[in-house]
């Protein structure tokens, strides 16, 4: 072989390797999300929120990384047929939105989890704590329990003559009794009987708004569920139609024109969850990534809801308040 043709060849054989080592740094990545619902633009914008975080970090969808998303619509046959859905695309990493993180568990204990909106994880057995979480998923809690008894007493604080609060909750879920159990320990000190209610669908929350209402002296509760969440506009609209005082987990209830808010910033666990994200991209393992909880919690008042409730909100309530909205 002459010189140059051997040099040539010589070339060929070292450039071959490199290049196909390029390629598989620079691999298209793939991420699975599961979430609520579709035609819910809180949700939409807070999805926004994650993809805008993850492409400041350098993961651009549909350039170095690919995001197959399904939309549940707060339907738990649809979040187990879409997690099983999303594990069978082999996804470098999933993000479980709030209900969906056991389905997806079920479908996998190999690839990593990031969690956002879990309410209690640790008690429902899918972390081992949250400095140490074990397994494949970690992520970023709702809240601490300890605020579902701030709901109460912030409701009996902008309405001091609710003798009775319907507490809207999933019982099918660990976080659904767990939330009702820390409400029901405060009530007899704040001087509240409170009555759980269980709906399925959106014609038993209608059922249980207005049984509520008939009775009187009433407020409500509403803690995170994926059905409060799918029928949000509902909600609202039943509190506003039957004059009642209510407290939402979550801020897009009080835009909505809900009384008031108490809860994290969810804008802010998907950013941090997009953090995540790039993290295990980057070869990192969940089980060594503490799950966080928040270490903030928005107070938002709807003032001009107040005025149609006929509720004078006190000073001291609207000095601690967040955001108020007028």
């Amino acid at each position: 072989m002459r010189r140059r043709e051997f040099a040539t060849s010589l070339g060929a054989a070292v450039a071959w390797p490199l290049a196909i080592r390029a390629e598989q740094t620079h691999r298209m990545r793939r991420v699975g999300v599961l979430s609520g619902a579709a035609s819910d633009a809180a949700s939409r914008s807070l999805y926004l929120a994650f993809e805008q975080a993850l492409e400041k970090l350098g993961w651009t969808n549909g350039r170095n990384v690919w995001i197959d998303h399904r939309w549940a619509d707060g339907d738990s046959s649809k979040r187990r047929a879409y997690a099983a859905e999303l594990v069978a695309l082999a996804p470098d990493v999933l993000v479980a939105v709030g209900p969906a993180l056991a389905p997806l568990l079920q479908a996998t204990r190999t690839v990593p989890i990031v969690f956002v909106f879990a309410a209690d994880p640790v008690g429902s057995g899918f972390i081992e704590s949250m400095s140490r979480p074990g397994g494949n998923a970690t992520g970023f809690i709702l809240f601490h329990f300890s605020i579902n008894a701030k709901w109460l007493q912030l409701l009996k604080e902008a309405a001091p003559f609710i003798s009775r609060a319907a507490v809207l909750r999933d019982p099918a879920v660990s976080s659904g009794v767990g939330q009702f159990a820390v409400i029901q320990s405060v009530a007899d000190s704040i001087g509240v009987e409170v009555i759980p209610v269980d709906p399925s669908n959106a014609g038993e929350i209608e059922r249980g708004i207005t049984a509520l209402a008939r009775a009187g002296g009433g407020g409500l509760i509403v803690t995170a569920t994926a059905l409060a969440n799918v029928h949000r506009d509902l909600i609202v609209a039943l509190a506003a139609r039957h004059r009642l005082p209510a407290i939402y987990y979550e801020r897009s209830f009080v835009e909505r024109g809900g009384l008031i808010s108490y809860g994290a910033n969810l804008g802010d666990q998907y950013r941090l969850a997009a953090g995540y994200v790039d993290r295990i991209l980057k070869g990192e393992k969940p089980s060594n990534m503490p799950a966080q909880a928040p270490t903030k919690y928005e107070l938002v008042i709807n003032l001009k809801t107040a005025k149609a409730l006929g509720l004078a909100i006190p000073e001291p309530l609207l000095a601690r308040a967040d955001e108020v909205i007028e």
